[in-house]
């Protein structure tokens, strides 16, 4: 058996036995383009690096205005304040910071422009693929790929109104 075969079937389930969800992702495969995650809570289905269904419910996309419907499903696990979700279908880690309020920032890494693989603690995204982490006050922002190891991701503006969120991408 080849070696990468070997660890993509065995690296996550080793690792989850021993260390738990937050090491599975060293283990993801980089070619992000290909990924069919997906984690529709109304199906009983969960991914551990918190991306969204590809199949857009709840988002309504419109040049480069989000809107997105927040008692959807597709956002139950955006519940408490640090909580995230990693919307690949329309490129945003949305990013719940208080009862009030979500940031919304673009999911593609700068290192190396991987896009479904971030995990968030201590005010930090964290790229799975490189293990890189970028804040999010936005005083350093890198760009998509640029090969940064550090600073910033791109923030995009945000406004709640009752349970709709708009996110402005530009």
């Amino acid at each position: 058996m080849e070696r990468r075969k070997f660890l993509q079937n065995t690296c996550p389930t080793v690792t989850f036995a021993f260390f738990g969800l937050s090491f599975v992702q060293a283990c993801s495969k980089s070619d992000d383009d290909e990924s069919s995650y997906s984690s529709d809570s109304g199906n009983n289905s969960s991914d551990p690096y918190g991306n969204d269904s590809q199949s857009n419910n709840g988002i309504t996309e419109s040049g480069n205005t989000l809107t997105l419907d927040l008692t959807n499903s597709t956002f139950s696990g955006v519940s408490s304040p640090g909580d995230f979700i990693n919307l690949t279908s329309v490129g945003v880690l949305l990013l719940k910071t208080s009862n009030t309020e979500y940031r919304a920032f673009d999911n593609c890494c700068p290192h190396s422009g991987s896009k479904n693989a971030w995990s968030y603690t201590n005010d930090k995204f964290r790229c799975g693929t490189h293990g890189n982490s970028y804040g999010i006050d936005g005083n350093n922002i890198v760009n998509c790929g640029s090969a940064s190891t550090s600073g910033d991701l791109k923030k995009y503006s945000t406004s709640l109104n009752n349970d709709t969120l708009t996110i402005t991408t530009s």
